[in-house]
């Protein structure tokens, strides 16, 4: 059985990942680390928990001692919005974080998953059907640090054969845990607000496309790539992975086929829009699909449905 620690426990894609590995695993094999010392939700009464500074090595080395850990989900990071507000303290946690953890993963042996993003293209970037190796030239810290993040987790796979394997995540949806700072939050917020039946004002332009995934669909990908066989990845660490692309527009389309009533504004004009721009509208992800046997449930209909009902369950049980 394996022994698991997950880095960013308490974050967006951690909060939902740690119940799905516990709950394959075991909850005394899954170690959840995160920054806060009394985290929401139940993280830190179904398993062990444990706080961490990302830039702690020795700390982080005595937790894979404790708890005798030989998987690591790398998942402590600053997104999109927030890294361009601060790009010294995003390249401290983003890029000497992952090298801390890839530093102690090769000296226990341990596989790591680190997830990369859409937030690694760039403008120069073929925006339609991106391919799975094509030209990666960001404009932002965010996308800087998760190229960097893939060439790192590359070269420690060259260098000292260690088992990285990583996807490029979409925007991702989630009724877990309030957005953190990303340039595709927006999906998020206009569900609380279609929920507590309030006006929603998008920070991006109406027609704005990008890739997107529901939260269970990407706690899949992130543990399929980690039981796949590894003789079958080509890329390991960058593979290109989506389940639907749409615009503010079209999602809000889809609310109000539940809600009528429902209404958005456009308040468009910070770092994000631009940010966005430079975003592909759609990734093909192929090779996922081929090499691993990628599949996501999720599409627009089906995700609307269900993050309406479980998040207006959520609120109501506040």
């Amino acid at each position: 059985m394996k022994r698991i620690l997950v880095t960013g426990a308490t974050g967006q894609i951690g909060s939902a990942l740690v119940p799905a590995l516990r709950l394959l695993y075991g909850s005394n094999n899954v170690l959840a680390l995160g920054h806060k010392k009394n985290p929401p939700g139940d993280i830190a009464e179904d398993g062990p928990y444990g706080t961490l500074d990302i830039q702690d090595q020795p700390q982080l080395e005595k937790y894979l001692a404790q708890y005798n850990i030989d998987t690591i989900y790398h998942l402590a990071a600053m997104l999109s919005a927030t890294a361009e507000r601060n790009p010294q303290r995003a390249w401290d946690v983003n890029i000497n974080g992952l090298m801390r953890v890839l530093e102690v993963a090769r000296k226990f042996k341990c596989s790591v998953f680190h997830p990369s993003s859409i937030g690694a293209f760039g403008p120069t970037t073929p925006a339609d059907q991106t391919p799975q190796v094509t030209i990666q030239r960001p404009v932002s810290m965010y996308g800087v640090s998760k190229v960097t993040g893939e060439l790192l987790c590359d070269y420690y796979h060259s260098k000292f054969n260690l088992d990285t394997r990583g996807v490029r995540f979409p925007g991702l949806i989630s009724y877990e845990m309030p957005p953190g700072g990303g340039t595709t939050d927006y999906a998020v917020d206009i569900f609380y607000a279609a929920v507590q039946n309030k006006t929603f004002h998008c920070f991006l332009k109406p027609d704005t496309h990008l890739d997107m995934m529901y939260m269970p669909d990407a706690v899949q990908a992130a543990i399929q790539i980690m039981e796949a066989d590894a003789a079958k990845l080509k890329y390991r660490n960058a593979y290109n992975i989506t389940a639907m692309s749409f615009t503010p527009d079209m999602l809000y389309q889809e609310i109000k086929k539940h809600l009528p009533e429902f209404t958005m504004a456009y308040t468009v004009g910070d770092i994000r829009q631009s940010i966005a721009d430079s975003w592909p509208n759609s990734l093909d992800d192929s090779s996922a699909r081929t090499d691993w046997d990628w599949q996501p449930k999720f599409d627009i209909e089906s995700m609307t449905t269900d993050m309406l009902e479980k998040l207006a369950c959520k609120l109501q049980e506040k």
